[in-house]
C-alpha cells in the first residue's frame, strides 16, 4: 500500500489517495502504521476520498486510530497532497463540515496553505476546573476538535505533557470525551502555543485547530491582535514549537467568530510503500 508523508509545522501525517475506495484500514492497523518505534510513525493518518458535492473528502484519524474530528494542520497537508495529485481547486468536506483552501505560495517540497476553518458560535470560560492538578482558569471551545486553552508564563519550561494529561483526563467539565489542551503565552506581536493532543496522548509540534482555538481565546481574553483591519477582521501571529502560523477571523459578537482562516506551511516528506497485515 502506498502512503505519502507530509508535515504541517511539524505535525506529521500519512496520507493515501483513496478516491477509488480501495483502502480499508482497521483501528489497529492505523495505530500500528503511526507507531514511531515499530513502523513508519506519524501524528495521524488521512485518506483523500471522493465527494459527491466537493472536490474531495478528508477522512482523518489520530495516531491511536480514533477519528471523527477535524485537524487544521492535517487539512493544510491534505490540500498540499491534493495539489501534488493534480487538483487545482480545494473545496472539501471533513468531519466538521465544509472547508475551502488556497495555496498562497509553492516551492519544490513546501507550500503555504490558507485554510478556511469552521465558524465558532461560542466558548465557555472557567475560573476553575474541577479535578486534581487541573489548571485554574481557561477557555473551552470547539474549532472542529474540542480544545481547552490555558494562559501561562514561562511556556518554554512548562510541563505540557504532565499538566496537559491531568486536564485532558481529570477535568470534570471536559469529560467524558476530554479535550486537547493548549498552553499559551503572549509575546509582543503575537502568541506562542504548545499543545497536548488527545488521541496522540503527547505534545505535538503544532496543532492547527488548537492554534485557532488559542487565537480566539486570546481575543476573548483581551490580548491585542497582531493586526486589526478596518473591516473588523483581526489576525494573530503564532509561534508553534518550531514554525510560525497565522489565524485571522471576524469577531461577530462577544462569544462568536466568523470567517476563520488558518495559514501555515505544509511540506511533502516522502513516499512510502508498506505491507498491511
Amino acid at each position: 500500500m502506498k502512503f505519502y508523508k507530509y508535515q504541517g509545522a511539524g505535525n506529521d501525517f500519512l496520507i493515501a489517495d483513496n478516491r477509488d475506495g480501495s483502502v480499508q484500514l482497521t483501528t489497529a492497523q492505523i495505530a500500528a502504521l503511526c507507531d514511531r518505534r515499530y513502523s513508519v510513525g506519524a501524528d495521524g493518518l488521512m485518506l483523500l476520498e471522493g465527494s459527491r458535492e466537493y472536490d474531495f473528502r478528508m477522512v482523518y484519524y489520530n495516531s491511536d486510530g480514533s477519528g471523527g474530528m477535524m485537524c487544521g494542520n492535517g487539512g493544510r497537508c491534505i490540500v498540499a497532497f491534493a495539489a501534488d495529485m493534480g487538483l487545482t481547486h480545494f473545496d472539501f468536506e471533513a468531519a466538521d463540515g465544509f472547508h475551502t483552501a488556497q495555496i498562497t505560495a509553492s516551492q519544490a517540497r513546501e507550500k503555504t496553505v490558507r485554510l478556511k476553518m469552521k465558524d465558532v458560535d461560542g466558548y465557555e470560560h472557567y475560573e476553575t476546573l474541577t479535578g486534581p492538578k487541573c489548571a485554574s482558569e481557561g477557555y473551552f471551545l470547539d474549532t472542529g476538535t474540542r480544545h481547552y486553552v490555558h494562559f501561562v508564563s514561562g511556556l518554554d519550561a512548562y510541563d505540557i505533557v504532565g499538566e496537559g494529561r491531568d486536564i485532558r483526563y481529570n477535568a470534570q467539565e471536559l469529560q467524558p470525551v476530554g479535550a486537547n489542551v493548549n498552553f499559551v503565552e503572549p509575546y509582543e506581536g503575537g502568541i506562542m502555543v504548545r499543545t497536548y493532543e488527545k488521541g496522540v496522548e503527547d505534545e505535538t509540534f503544532a496543532c492547527g485547530t488548537g492554534i485557532v482555538a488559542s487565537c480566539i481565546a486570546a481575543h476573548a481574553d483581551g490580548i491585542r491582535p497582531s493586526q486589526a483591519y478596518d473591516d473588523g477582521r483581526v489576525r494573530y501571529d503564532v509561534k508553534a514549537k518550531r514554525d510560525s502560523l497565522a489565524v485571522d477571523f471576524v469577531p461577530a459578537d462577544e462569544t462568536a467568530v466568523r470567517d476563520v482562516w488558518l495559514t501555515g506551511p505544509a511540506a511533502y516528506v516522502a513516499q512510502i510503500s508498506v505491507e498491511i497485515d
